[in-house]
């Protein structure tokens, strides 16, 4: 008996799903395992694949061949920290993103920035993020400066010695395992940039370890983490069906941010791991308790790399980023004139001027591999982990001391019921107000801010 048409609907989603597993285990084999000068051969593979679950092919097999090339100069200028190896590459990814922009935005009565946008976080608009940065705008620059000086009086002891990559792999395995990542269905790697990359089940998580902090590696792999459980968690009778998929990348980037910062960023955390880094890390001393590893992991510093920013002055980093791409593809900001742009930008925001192409506007990928509108799903995520980790608290007032023992069960199966198992089935903004019970605002956010760092380390 021939299908039903929803049935060949079903079907086609399915051949979709498995295009879309397809394409997230090549681009991770391109970070952690190709050979640089294989670029060409894997952006045809891509180009192949992305055409064939989109629509408009002809320009998205060309976007994808350009931004294999232009993420390989991207790489070649950071190592040679010139940016004019990288720019003519990155306009040319540029005038095609412009062309996507316009044909989406056509297609869903959207304007062009707003379409991009949409196709990252749909449900959350340049009007919905403008009120968000606005609240957060007047409120973080005096709170950045008053934990600056709050903090000053109560510097970390610094954390001496090499820490070899091999035990803090170690140390971070143990965790990733009491967080629940499925190590039977997935695995830890390393990659210059940490990402996430897979399918429900065949899930890759990357860090990069630094020989010279315990911390960053660690807090880079539970970060990925809560990616991957967010993608474990989703509906599993519905995992190849559009119900079945994730709600958009603010609320990944919430999970991963929720694990990271608002759980692992703590000091029930640190009473956790510190027997753990005495153990792996073979350390010990004064320096290595509670209080001054607290310190460390809430430390406020101006920086000029996003990376390396606090949780206080990242979404400072992200919304500069916001104003100079719209501006870029608007056209009021030339390609060329990016370096100059974004250094007086980020001094004009934190009062810190980079000094180099690397530590400017060279040190993201994102706009190599033409994610325009990518940007404020990182802060928007920060501000929906900060009301959902206060709906979860007050549902689970002992949940600081069960993170404190190392058990997380309680955190995984209220975000299983109120945001891993929704699926796609709420749009983000209804799904956030089931969970917390409020609709999306930064209030919650800038509360937990303020009581974490304006507290007496």
């Amino acid at each position: 008996m021939a299908a039903s048409p929803y049935e060949q609907l079903e079907q086609e989603f399915r051949r979709l799903h498995a295009f879309r597993g397809a394409l997230s285990l090549l681009r991770w084999d391109a970070a952690v395992m190709m050979p640089r000068g294989s670029a060409d051969v894997r952006g045809e593979q891509l180009a192949a694949l992305e055409t064939e679950h989109h629509a408009l092919p002809s320009l998205i097999a060309r976007l994808a061949k350009a931004t294999a090339r232009a993420e390989v100069f991207w790489v070649e200028a950071k190592k040679a920290n010139n940016f004019k190896l990288f720019a003519p590459h990155l306009e040319e990814v540029v005038h095609l993103v412009r062309d996507k922009a316009a044909l989406l935005g056509q297609a869903r009565g959207l304007a062009p920035y707003d379409a991009l946008v949409d196709g990252f976080t749909p449900g959350i608009s340049t009007a919905d993020i403008d009120t968000i940065f606005k609240a957060l705008s007047r409120k973080l620059p005096s709170l950045i400066n008053e934990a600056i000086e709050v903090q000053a009086a109560h510097a970390p002891t610094p954390l001496t010695g090499k820490f070899t990559v091999a035990r803090q792999r170690a140390l971070s395995v143990d965790v990733l395992k009491a967080l629940g990542f499925p190590f039977d269905r997935g695995r830890l790697d390393e990659s210059e940039h940490p990402f996430t990359e897979g399918v429900p089940g065949d899930i890759r998580v990357t860090t990069r370890f630094d020989l010279n902090d315990p911390f960053s590696g660690l807090l880079g792999a539970v970060h990925e983490t809560g990616h991957a459980m967010y993608d474990l968690g989703l509906p599993a009778e519905w995992r190849d069906q559009p119900v079945g998929r994730d709600r958009g990348l603010a609320l990944e980037e919430s999970q991963s941010l929720l694990f990271e910062m608002n759980l692992c960023r703590s000091r029930a955390f640190v009473k956790y791991v510190r027997p753990l880094m005495e153990k792996y890390l073979q350390v010990s001393g004064p320096e290595w308790d509670e209080a001054n590893l607290y310190r460390h992991l809430i430390r406020v510093r101006r920086s000029t790399i996003r990376m390396d920013a606090d949780e206080l002055t990242y979404p400072v980093h992200i919304m500069l980023r916001y104003e100079l791409e719209k501006k870029i593809l608007e056209g009021s900001l030339p390609v060329a004139d990016l370096p100059e742009a974004w250094n007086a930008n980020l001094e004009q925001r934190l009062n810190i001027r980079p000094t180099n192409d690397v530590d400017g506007c060279l040190q993201d990928i994102h706009w190599a591999v033409g994610h325009f509108g990518y940007f404020p799903s990182y802060v928007l995520g920060a501000v929906i982990a900060g009301q959902l980790n206060e709906a979860m608290r007050a549902a689970h007032p002992s949940l600081d001391e069960e993170i404190a023992a190392g058990q997380f069960g309680g955190v995984m199966d209220w975000l299983r019921d109120n945001v891993h198992g929704v699926g796609a089935r709420l749009p983000v903004q209804e799904l956030i107000k089931q969970a917390t019970g409020k609709p999306l605002t930064a209030a919650a956010y800038l509360r937990y801010l303020e009581a974490k760092y304006l507290e007496v380390p």
